[in-house]
């Protein structure tokens, strides 16, 4: 039996195949698993793993709106409710960072002669001395102060949700659990309480608490609440274009769609949907075609039948001529790449040095592996041979909301090595 308490025992790099194509958490009998995308080379250490979990909890919670699914994808058990990670992880996040549970106060009033004074009830309660020149002074004051109330419901609710987001998440964060509580409010009195919480202040923190300790009693509500749960998707195809799009692509890429019409014999003509490069990236005045593809040919290179087929290269084809025929760009500065995923640790694309030993053909985390031509081309302008790019899954992840210019140099370079080729004819 697995070890439950290592972090990397419960981690898994799926291989993009029927039955083993989700990402994200989902609970198992032995125990929760998260599942990584195709090519993730796992990290050393719970520290640097915890990391990089959290990174793709994150990953998936920025493309699934209010935690639903990204477009076209759907979750791997639609039976049953849609897990609200993000509710969960902030319930544990603020009882880390406060270090107890919430506790309403209750105001006391006491006589005094310093603390914050209630005038209200001091002139209701206190007797003032008459002076001489005939105003009033007074010697003892009702002040103000404030006693946390931990009997609160509130508080027993807010014990209840730390339990649960503890019992099901806590495991990424900290060894222990924190201890279940014997009375909590009943469901419907405890979205009451919520909505009133969520009413009355303005601090962000708290709404943000409440608001996550609601979706959480919401979703153990759901009849389909139990044991199982799960968070991700089995189409991480959909995020691997997001995130290449987002990482080197430009805004207003529809200025660069294929159209199509239809000239009718009766009635107006019919414009077509047009055809949809994943991304275009402009860089250093050379425009670049590029086509996401969640293939397994970057791990798997000796099976040159997991590369994008005729039907793929035809159609990249097409964008690089609409391009080159629409918008003046030469053909010099233009060209065309397909970018699939592939672990550069255990990179296994290798080349013969002088002595004829077998050395990696590169080392950095984005490579030039393959080029693809069709038989009814010239292929002697450089759109026409479409470069297969690999780009490694983990450097994507951690780096895809923020590339660097150096990253978008790394891809040119590798895309670029078209000019080195011979001329295919």
């Amino acid at each position: 039996m697995k070890n439950q308490n290592s972090l990397l025992e419960r981690c898994h790099v799926n291989q993009n195949i029927e039955g083993d194509r989700f990402v994200g958490v989902k609970s198992t009998p032995t125990g929760p698993v998260i599942c990584f995308p195709l090519g993730y080379q796992l990290p050393e250490g719970d520290d640097a793993l915890r990391s990089d979990i959290i990174q793709l909890l994150s990953l998936l919670y920025s493309f699934m709106k209010e935690d639903k699914f990204p477009d076209g994808a759907v979750p791997s058990t639609p039976e049953k409710a849609v897990f609200p990670m993000h509710a969960y992880l902030t319930v544990i996040r603020d009882y880390l960072r406060t270090g107890h549970y919430y506790v309403e106060t209750d105001p006391h009033y006491k006589t005094d002669v310093k603390g914050h004074i209630s005038w209200a009830r001091t002139f209701c309660r206190q007797k003032p001395l008459l002076q001489q020149n005939g105003s009033f002074i007074f010697t003892n004051m009702t002040v103000r102060s404030n006693a946390p109330n931990a009997d609160k419901k509130i508080t027993q609710l807010h014990k209840y949700c730390v339990y649960e987001a503890f019992e099901k998440m806590g495991w990424l964060y900290v060894s222990y659990l924190p201890e279940k509580p014997s009375s909590y409010p009943s469901y419907p009195e405890s979205l009451y309480l919520l909505a009133k919480k969520l009413a009355s202040t303005h601090n962000d923190a708290e709404q943000s608490l409440f608001s996550a300790m609601r979706d959480i009693l919401t979703y153990m509500d759901d009849p389909s609440f139990g044991k199982e749960y799960c968070y991700g998707t089995e189409h991480f195809e959909h995020l691997w274009e997001k995130m290449i799009d987002k990482a080197f692509g430009i805004p207003g890429k529809d200025q660069y769609f294929p159209r199509a019409k239809w000239i009718l014999d009766y009635g107006s003509q019919r414009v077509k949907s047009p055809l949809q490069p994943d991304s275009i990236m402009l860089y250093h005045g050379k425009l670049y075609v590029l086509d996401a593809k969640l293939y397994r040919f970057g791990c798997n290179p000796d099976k040159p039948e997991l590369l994008p087929n005729t039907s793929d290269i035809n159609k990249q084809i097409t964008y690089g001529e609409y391009i080159a025929n629409t918008t003046g760009i030469s053909t010099d500065n233009l060209y065309n790449a397909f970018i699939m995923p592939f672990n550069c640790t255990k990179n296994s694309f290798y080349v013969h040095d002088a002595q004829g030993n077998l050395v990696s053909g590169f080392t950095g985390p984005i490579g030039n592996v393959a080029e693809a031509i069709g038989d009814w081309r010239t292929n002697k302008k450089k759109y026409e041979r479409v470069q297969g790019i690999v780009v490694d899954t983990r450097f994507l992840i951690r780096n895809y909301a923020t590339m660097s210019d150096h990253g978008k140099q790394l891809l040119a370079e590798a895309i670029e090595k078209v000019d080195q080729r011979k001329s295919i004819t």
